[in-house]
């Protein structure tokens, strides 16, 4: 017997479309059952969490080259899980200068995550929780030491405390993880296991990108109407609104002006960014972004300053966390010979060790890349 001419094409259809499906499901994550953090209000999400970590994204070059998506005041739809309406890549600020979209959202759906983690861990008494960037092997642990009092408080202080401990924690780790993986790539780390991702370690627009993340999340948490998701799409547009987002012409624009002088090449992987910003608040508490030259938009602008997040507000309720981050990267001899001058084996202490290693890098950037280095100029007076 022949087979049936209709359930053969209808066949080859449906085969058609595994792959499509494959791919959707690797994109989410391999979680294809609803997320109940997705599903309530923004503010929810703090106590309700999610069903798993922020899902992979990568980051792109602030150059006009073959690779790099140039944005404007439309940034589409946001997706922890996939979201086939979200648009990513450079946009150009007149107050916060290039911004990587995609940067802005991995940080702002990690600190969402880490909030809910930092939640959960405090309200269940557990004495410690880990997490890693999706991108790297180094696996974080945060140990914490509670309030000699904690257990004797009703369940609606603790929940009070746990909620606003927890809103500080999330950005702080988010900022701590991204700049530790900017070191990474720094040292020659490989996320796809291909080319080195050192060209765009700590390049221009990575730092304030990542800092502007965590923001908008913070924001996004408040929101007592809509779904993550949408939350995190307004904040996002009122973020970028306040920051000056300029036409996807102007951010072409304007990465095409500086070509030459802070670049060079022409396509993703094979180009040599000569200007990088080392700005992650260690030496007044602000992250104050690069302006890029001559952008017409923008005549006579300062760049804004923004506040790197901190732990202040854990000693007001009597906590203290210890970070510790086991580092898998092959990189990893590189970091412990700049950190102690040998390559043994040991834990990263963040609080301790990323200070000395921004010193390391920055000295390094100069002297063995003669690279131009940020800040080269006076504070900005503006701030928020």
């Amino acid at each position: 017997m022949k087979p049936d001419a209709t359930h053969v094409s209808r066949t080859s259809q449906e085969i058609k479309w595994i792959p499509v499906l494959l791919i959707g499901i690797l994109l989410t994550g391999c979680r294809v059952l609803p997320d109940q953090g997705l599903s309530v209000p923004a503010n929810q999400v703090i106590t309700t969490g999610f069903s798993g970590p922020p899902r992979l994204r990568f980051g792109c070059y602030p150059t006009a080259t073959v690779g790099t998506f140039f944005l404007g005041p439309n940034l589409g739809r946001h997706g922890y899980n996939f979201q086939p309406g979200e648009k990513d890549g450079i946009a150009y600020t007149c107050r916060g200068g290039d911004i990587d979209v995609i940067h802005v959202r991995i940080a702002a759906d990690w600190t969402a995550y880490l909030v809910a983690q930092s939640y959960k861990t405090l309200m269940n008494d557990k004495p410690a929780f880990s997490y890693k960037l999706a991108a790297d092997r180094s696996q974080n642990t945060v140990t914490v030491t509670y309030p000699p009092n904690w257990k004797r408080m009703s369940r609606a202080e603790r929940a009070a405390a746990a909620k606003d401990v927890a809103m500080a924690l999330g950005p702080y780790l988010t900022f701590t993880m991204t700049t530790w993986h900017e070191i990474l790539t720094w040292f020659g780390f490989r996320c796809t296991g291909l080319a080195t991702e050192f060209p765009s370690a700590f390049s221009w627009e990575d730092s304030f990108s990542n800092l502007l993340g965590t923001r908008v999340a913070v924001r996004a948490l408040q929101d007592t109407k809509n779904h993550y998701n949408r939350a995190i799409e307004i904040a996002l547009d009122e973020e970028m609104k306040q920051l000056g987002i300029q036409p996807a012409s102007v951010a072409r624009q304007a990465s095409e002006r500086v070509k030459g002088d802070w670049y060079t090449g022409s396509v993703l992987f094979f180009v040599d960014i000569k200007k990088r910003n080392f700005d992650v608040g260690l030496d007044d508490g602000y992250v104050t972004p690069t302006l890029l030259p001559g952008v017409g938009p923008c005549p006579g602008v300062t760049p804004v300053s923004y506040p790197a997040p901190t732990l202040d507000v854990l000693a007001r309720h009597g906590f203290s966390i210890k970070i510790q981050t086991q580092c898998h990267e092959w990189e990893r001899g590189k970091i412990f010979a700049a950190l102690y001058g040998d390559t043994h084996d040991r834990q990263i202490d963040p609080m301790k060790d990323i200070p000395p290693l921004m010193d390391y890098v920055r000295q390094d950037a100069v002297a063995k890349h003669g690279y131009m280095v940020e800040p080269t100029t006076p504070r900005a007076l503006a701030r928020r």
